[in-house]
């Protein structure tokens, strides 16, 4: 038996975790993630990118990088802290298909990206 054809083509996932004032590790909420998040969602929408779902997702364990997003099924993680980062993602990697390597997390990343 097969799997069933995916509902999507790409699914972001971008975190907007809140932890408590004065974490040490920080949260993607309070560094415009909500903001960002819904940015995104309506740009899909109004540019009509078709097999695209933007979700909110809970902690993605990248705290100290964030806001971050995770694009599936590629499994490419972002960093992004502005409008422009988000339009930017939009626009190479869910629209023109090829990757922001500015803006790319890589497993060993412990700050984030210069950009």
């Amino acid at each position: 038996m097969s799997d069933p054809d995916p509902y999507f083509t790409r699914h972001v996932f971008c975190c907007e975790n809140q932890r408590p004032p004065g974490h040490e590790r920080g949260c993607c909420k309070d560094k415009d993630a909500t903001r960002l998040r819904n940015y995104l969602k309506a740009r899909v929408n109004e540019l009509g990118v078709p097999g695209v779902r933007v979700n909110s997702a809970g902690c993605l364990d990248r705290c100290e990088l964030g806001p971050t997003l995770v694009i599936y099924p590629e499994g490419v993680w972002y960093h992004y802290r502005t409008l422009a980062d988000a339009e930017e993602i939009l626009q190479q990697h869910i629209v023109a298909g090829v990757r922001v390597p500015r803006l790319m997390l890589r497993p060993g990343d412990a700050a984030p990206p210069d950009g």
